[in-house]
């Protein structure tokens, strides 16, 4: 079976993280994202697989280049001007010849793919959503089936006490090659706003298959931390990079190759230290992130923030949660960044809040 990886979209939810890189290329556990989703997609024989391509298209491509290290081939569209989730789709379908698969490339997830097409398959559809039961439908693009598991309708992210259903859709499709019949050409299209609602319309085989294998959908910053939990916690089989140590019950620490660590340094929950990161003496690290090559200073506290890589967090820095530093960032001595900002990099080199003030 072929594949496509749906991975030009912009990230703008996980800014600052994504100022320089597409969001595919976001790690976690120490991996890209879009690395777990081609392993995956080798698991389940999908040797050919095709992504799309439009923010900062050459990280992804200089990254994976033709896939053969990963035992598959890996062609790109590149888009100029964004195309739509169908639209984009459309674009390749010179090469989605056969019954083929759609996966988000900033999803982290483990779903049987091979089941997904066996059911697909004993439906005889046209088109399968993958379905996720989820608790706050108010986040999600909802799918209502009829006891067949045929689709009779969609909300788009309902009120709790308006939701006709709890599955929710993962924006993960099997598709069979006519789905063509039913996306323009050389315009911009969606699924979700236009064909499937179509497909309902028309009453064509389209099906809606629950899963139970772990999704995440990586859409912002809360998200991000918390599939990281999940997988050191080894709620989703995916394989991270580094070691994984249990310090206590409640400690889980992933660190990548070449990290150094001073005295005395207090790691409290969930933390994911990246390659070549320096950590200074008496730093605490709770439920954090940090990407490669960052510098820590003595003393410093981060707790449930993410740091991007190469930055410099000075002595006594301390970023409240759900502090987000993009990458390259310098933060002075005894700096304290105020909880849920977001520091960018400015032209100027001097560090910019998105809310709140250094204290």
């Amino acid at each position: 079976m072929k594949a496509m990886i749906m991975a030009a979209g912009v990230g703008s939810r996980l800014m600052p993280l994504t100022m320089h890189i597409p969001k595919p290329m976001v790690p976690v556990g120490n991996r890209p994202l879009m690395e777990h989703i081609i392993h995956l997609l080798g698991n389940h024989h999908c040797k050919q697989v095709i992504a799309n391509l439009h923010y900062h298209p050459r990280y992804i491509s200089d990254f994976f280049q033709d896939g053969s290290k990963y035992g598959l081939s890996l062609n790109y569209s590149p888009e100029e001007e964004l195309m739509g989730t169908a639209g984009g789709v459309k674009k390749c379908e010179w090469f989605l010849d056969d019954s083929f698969v759609i996966i988000s490339g900033d999803a982290l997830t483990d779903i049987d793919i091979t089941s997904l097409l066996q059911a697909h398959r004993r439906h005889g559809a046209l088109a399968t959503i993958a379905l996720k039961r989820v608790e706050q439908v108010e986040h999600f693009g909802i799918v209502i089936t009829d006891e067949e598991q045929k689709i009779k309708s969609f909300q788009e992210k309902p009120k709790a006490a308006e939701a006709l259903s709890n599955m929710a859709n993962t924006g993960i499709y099997i598709f069979e090659p006519e789905i063509f019949k039913y996306i323009p050409a050389r315009q911009f299209y969606d699924f979700g706003k236009q064909v499937f609602p179509h497909l309902v319309k028309v009453g064509a085989p389209f099906y809606g298959v629950p899963v139970d294998d772990y999704w995440c959908d990586v859409g912002n910053i809360d998200t991000y931390r918390q599939a990281h939990q999940d997988l050191l916690n080894g709620q989703v089989g995916v394989r991270a990079a580094g070691q994984l140590t249990y310090s206590s019950a409640y400690t889980r620490t992933l660190t990548g190759r070449e990290v150094k660590m001073g005295e005395e340094v207090q790691l409290q929950g969930t933390v994911v230290i990246g390659d070549g990161c320096m950590v200074g003496s008496g730093a605490v690290l709770k439920d954090c992130v940090i990407w490669d090559n960052s510098v820590i200073g003595d003393g410093a506290v981060i707790d449930q923030a993410v740091v991007g890589s190469n930055c410099q967090l000075g002595s006594g820095v301390r970023l409240n949660q759900g502090v987000v530093v993009g990458s390259g960032c310098v933060i002075k001595e005894g700096d304290i960044i105020p909880a849920h900002s977001k520091v960018f990099n400015s032209t100027s080199g001097e560090i910019e809040l998105e809310q709140g003030q250094i204290s």
